[in-house]
């Protein structure tokens, strides 16, 4: 089914008036009186976007005291946090909100009980709560019409990498892999060969080629062996090095770990520094086994998924395409330099 026969979810600047009366739908159902948009801090253009709608819906009356007679209030207000990947995680942005640093939390208890300045909160990315003016126009039963059972509804795609076509799509929830790839966003770059793909942003476990024929829903995804997550799709074609695509990532991670948790802060330091020998062809052998060994480490010990999102590419890259890490060990170097 073609994008086209959905109700558009019109996040960001295309629409930002459905996500605020989604907001607002939830607010009353819950009968909040305060609710946040944080929005990260770099994103200028689109937090005086919904600055300004805003500021037209409380011109409207649909925002503010006793909105539209109905006796209820509710304030809307912007928030831009400094740019912290870890304040996607919901205690940590609560933190951020709160004007603190944006140090994840210990759970219980969560947010729903003691969240923003401990008053139970309820916390929603912009994706969902922009649903819930078209499932209350629509119904339930026509959301649940769009996708797989256990997984109704829209989603939105990212595709990037080397992709024909990179860009955002919104399509039923399910929707397999292949053909996004290759009919969506019009197949590889240069028409190479794909190598691998990683489905729902770099914090998930990484498909081969050979994997991809599997629909983009959680169960689907789940029984694949990597995620749906935020269902940005990187995709990486024959002459990628998988062994600089993974230091990328664990920069990344490095740099944006808060530093609370002790297996995070110094095994994203490990890794980094392991794989930046292998890449330079100064490693061992032993030092991929060592790389594995601080990704197990980190897993699962640390307050909130960070430190599990720098581990799952490790073990994922190091399980798909552990030839390619030791051809770097074997050779002193990196093997595809010469077909570049």
């Amino acid at each position: 089914m073609r994008p086209d026969q959905f109700y558009p979810a019109g996040l960001g600047q295309e629409n930002p008036h459905l996500l605020l009366e989604g907001m607002i739908i939830a607010a009353y159902a819950i009968r909040s009186n305060h609710a946040y948009i944080y929005i990260r801090g770099e994103f200028v253009n689109e937090a005086r976007i919904l600055e300004k709608a805003i500021a037209q819906a409380y011109e409207k009356g649909y925002l503010g005291k006793n909105i539209l007679g109905s006796g209820f209030d509710l304030d809307i207000h912007v928030h831009r946090g400094a740019g912290a990947y870890v304040c996607g995680e919901e205690t940590g942005l609560i933190e951020s909100l709160e004007g603190k640093r944006g140090w994840p939390r210990i759970k219980p208890p969560f947010p729903a009980v003691a969240g923003a300045w401990q008053s139970p909160t309820i916390v929603n990315n912009v994706e969902t709560l922009a649903c819930v003016p078209s499932i209350m126009e629509r119904g339930g039963a026509w959301f649940k019409s769009i996708g797989p059972e256990k997984s109704p509804g829209p989603k939105l795609y990212c595709l990037s990498g080397h992709i024909k076509n990179p860009g955002v799509y919104e399509l039923p929830m399910g929707t397999n892999l292949k053909e996004l790839i290759y009919e969506v966003g019009g197949g590889i770059l240069n028409d190479r060969k794909l190598k691998a793909v990683i489905p729902g942003g770099s914090s998930v476990p990484v498909l081969t080629a050979d994997e991809i024929d599997v629909a983009m829903d959680f169960e689907s995804m789940a029984a694949a062996g990597s995620m749906l997550g935020s269902a940005g799709v990187i995709v990486m074609d024959e002459n990628t090095c998988m062994v600089d695509a993974l230091l990328n990532l664990i920069k990344f991670y490095r740099h944006e770990s808060c530093g609370q948790c002790t297996p995070c802060r110094e095994g994203t330091n490990w890794a980094e520094r392991i794989l930046l020998k292998i890449e330079h062809g100064e490693a061992e052998m032993k030092d991929i086994d060592l790389l594995e060994e601080v990704a197990n480490h980190i897993n699962f010990r640390t307050i909130c998924p960070l430190g599990d999102a720098a581990a799952m590419p490790i073990q994922s890259f190091l399980k798909k395409f552990r030839p390619e890490f030791e051809a770097h060990v074997k050779q002193k170097k990196c093997p595809l330099n010469s077909r570049l």
